[in-house]
């Protein structure tokens, strides 16, 4: 189904506003507080490790994180946001679960997130249609994140867009020859490192990580956490919820049902 009924200012950053964009999925979280993560597909351990408590963090405090659906920093910003917490633009159809290796993910994402695409749905990936993805994804988010890229890498792309549409870019601080592109960022003073996770949450208008937009319990429970997080912050609630079907606890984890 094509969304581009309802007009997304976000979108009139971008250099030409979109034809079509369809979706499948839950159109509510883009009227949600978004960033936008992006970064290497092959990555490092404190990379996958600072993104996913990102992304994690972020989703607890009620905002939505907007990525590309590829491997690496992709991947586990979505993983770290829940599947009810995030939007996966998508650089082919939305028939199509592109890369396969993240298949599982994107159908996740499909039933209780958002998938978005500029292109027909049985369209396969292009290599020119990784830029269109990429140029939606920063647009979409109020600040871009690049968790880790090389200089020459195709989250250079991304960059370039963010510097284009006058969006603040952040990123990860990392040991010198690591993640080139990002601190050439720093040292250019186009980008501000995170050094403090809860800090940069508390730019977005919510105080603290345990502090849920519209403060309800059940979207709490929306952003999959633990269950002994849950435990220590409502402790009568889940399990009135558990007894009463609205939540199901897999694997430590608390699931909507």
């Amino acid at each position: 189904m094509n969304i581009l009924e309802h007009k997304l200012d976000e979108l009139n950053s971008m250099k030409n506003y979109p034809s079509q964009i369809y979706y499948d999925g839950n159109l509510e979280l883009l009227d949600r507080v978004k960033v936008s993560i992006v970064g290497s597909r092959k990555t490092s351990k404190y990379s996958r490790e600072q993104t996913h408590k990102l992304s994690s963090t972020l989703a607890k405090a009620g905002v939505c994180v907007v990525s590309g659906g590829a491997m690496g920093v992709d991947a586990v910003a979505h993983l770290g946001a829940g599947s009810s917490n995030t939007i996966a633009v998508l650089p082919c159809g939305i028939n199509i679960k592109y890369p396969a290796v993240n298949k599982n993910l994107l159908t996740d994402i499909q039933n209780g997130g958002l998938l978005l695409s500029q292109f027909e749905k049985d369209d396969k990936a292009r290599p020119w249609s990784f830029v269109v993805r990429n140029e939606l994804v920063v647009a979409l988010g109020e600040v871009l994140v690049v968790a880790e890229a090389e200089l020459e890498s195709g989250s250079m792309r991304s960059i370039e867009f963010a510097l284009k549409m006058g969006k603040e870019i952040f990123v990860f601080p990392h040991r010198l020859g690591e993640s080139s592109a990002t601190n050439e960022l720093l040292k250019e003073g186009k980008a501000k490192a995170i050094y403090d996770i809860d800090e940069f949450v508390s730019r977005f208008g919510i105080v603290g990580t345990a502090q849920i937009k519209q403060g309800s319990f059940l979207e709490y429970c929306s952003t999959n956490p633990t269950y002994e997080e849950a435990l220590k912050k409502y402790p009568d609630k889940v399990f009135e919820a558990e007894l009463n079907g609205e939540i199901n606890i897999k694997n430590a984890v608390i699931y909507l049902v």
